[in-house]
């Protein structure tokens, strides 16, 4: 029996997946400026013609490889984006997902800078699905009987992803095997969870930072 050729069948959703890895692995190393649609291609090791099949500009490439690490970003700290709307403030697990955005961004922390830098530099961040949850989050929090009075969510967002995203880099994270790395994930967690928890200056030995605060509306813990 004359056995017969297959030719293999082409998946646009796999390899659009492969691009966009390559992309994103480019962006974490060279930052926006490192990454062409020659580049991605050479290291997909996709024809440059199919790369531009599913991107037609550098600029295009750039924007879903931002979207498709904030989709990432998004399963990974919040789950399944189609029920997240279900969930409310006060039944969010903190530690957990604290725990769940510190193990990630151990894991990726280059390809995380990137995203938020993007994010931030954007005309409007909100239009970034992590950023509108996690920032939207923290502002639907700051509305209940559960948040001190007066945070700015919007400041809080940003502190505490750019300290999650960078604490990698003070940690020495790639020289750090599995276990240590879980550990130096823990270690931030901990201590964001700390911070929000008991801050670190006693009011009454700041007696000017405290009337400065309270001019904004901002009182000490009970």
């Amino acid at each position: 029996m004359e056995a017969k050729t297959r030719r293999r069948t082409r998946d646009p959703v796999a390899t659009r997946a492969v691009i966009l890895d390559a992309a994103a692995n480019l962006l974490a190393k060279d930052g926006p400026e490192g990454v062409s649609l020659s580049a991605v291609a050479h290291l997909a090791a996709v024809n440059r013609g199919t790369a531009y099949q599913h991107f037609e500009t550098r600029e295009k490439l750039i924007e879903a490889t931002i979207q498709w690490v904030s989709d990432k970003l998004f399963h990974a700290v919040f789950g399944d984006p189609e029920t997240v709307g279900e969930r409310q403030v006060e039944e969010v697990d903190v530690v957990s997902l604290t725990e769940r955005l510190a193990d990630f961004a151990m894991e990726n922390p280059d390809i995380c800078r990137v995203w938020l830098q993007q994010v931030l530099a954007s005309p409007d961040p909100s239009q970034d699905p992590f950023w509108r949850e996690y920032c939207g989050s923290l502002g639907r929090f700051a509305g209940t009987d559960l948040a001190e009075p007066g945070i700015d969510f919007e400041v809080y967002s940003v502190m505490n992803l750019a300290g999650v995203f960078f604490w990698p880099i003070l940690a020495r994270a790639h020289a750090a095997d599995e276990a240590e790395r879980r550990e130096l994930s823990r270690r931030y967690s901990r201590e964001i969870l700390r911070l929000s928890m008991y801050g670190t200056m006693r009011a009454k030995a700041f007696p000017k930072v405290a009337d400065l605060l309270a001019a904004h509306g901002v009182s000490p813990g009970g």
